[in-house]
């Protein structure tokens, strides 16, 4: 007689939690959902909680639902270059895939550190956008140099070329990927590189720019080019936050 009341308490108290959680869950359910007049008499405004639009009397229509759109600003669409799952070795050593980048505008790169033409004007180039965007700005950005030699450019080597190059800040990341790591990453920037000796390459001169979720969203080709639409896109993007 004792287990069977112990029993009976029990399972009337798994009852009690499971009511309670289906009821937060209705009132959080119901705390996200946005309710609008569907003749839309007060123009985008919306309402919390069901009802009628105070001017036309129709009853109000769920038009979106919070939880919803928080799952969807999280995911990653198809241009996405988070889908790519390589991994990489950063400058500091660690292993990483891209989608380790995810939340901030990225400005990325792809140089190899014993190039002594293009790459280092594109080093400039990365230094004088850096050089004009505010500091608080900045929060939200990393500049991300990936190396097109990876058999070479070791994360120490890269760590080294970091600090010569005054690019070792929080802002600043380099990559060292695998051969076909690297190749496909150059199909997704539609850079081209050959080899053209042990330690020489030729290769297309391109700075992308990629938003939060990792979508392209602007290019500038070649060394020394006016830098005003990279920056603008930078600072729309870096606004944002």
């Amino acid at each position: 007689m004792k287990h069977l009341k112990i029993i009976t308490s029990v399972f009337i108290l798994l009852l009690t939690i499971v009511s309670c959680n289906s009821n937060a869950s209705k009132n959080k359910q119901q705390e996200l959902a946005v309710y609008q007049c569907p003749m839309q008499c007060e123009g985008d405004k919306t309402y919390s909680e069901a009802g009628s639009c105070p001017i036309c009397k129709m009853d109000l229509k769920l038009v979106e639902n919070k939880a919803s759109k928080i799952v969807d600003d999280n995911e990653i669409s198809d241009e996405s270059i988070f889908n790519l799952t390589s991994r990489w070795n950063t400058e500091e050593g660690e292993t990483i895939q891209l989608e380790d980048l995810k939340g901030k505008t990225l400005v990325m790169v792809m140089i190899y550190t014993t190039c002594k033409a293009a790459c280092p004007r594109l080093v400039a180039d990365m230094r004088n956008i850096e050089a004009q965007i505010p500091k608080e700005n900045q929060k939200n950005l990393n500049f991300v140099l990936v190396s097109i030699d990876p058999e070479t450019d070791t994360p120490e080597r890269l760590k080294t070329f970091a600090k010569e190059n005054l690019m070792d800040g929080k802002q600043w990341t380099f990559l060292q990927g695998t051969v076909s790591g690297v190749r496909e990453f150059a199909n997704v920037l539609a850079v081209k590189y050959k080899q053209i000796s042990p330690l020489d390459f030729s290769h297309s001169n391109i700075i992308s720019v990629f938003n939060t979720k990792g979508e392209l969203v602007h290019q500038q080709e070649g060394l020394g080019v006016d830098n005003k639409e990279t920056i603008k896109t930078i600072l729309e993007l870096t606004n944002k936050k």
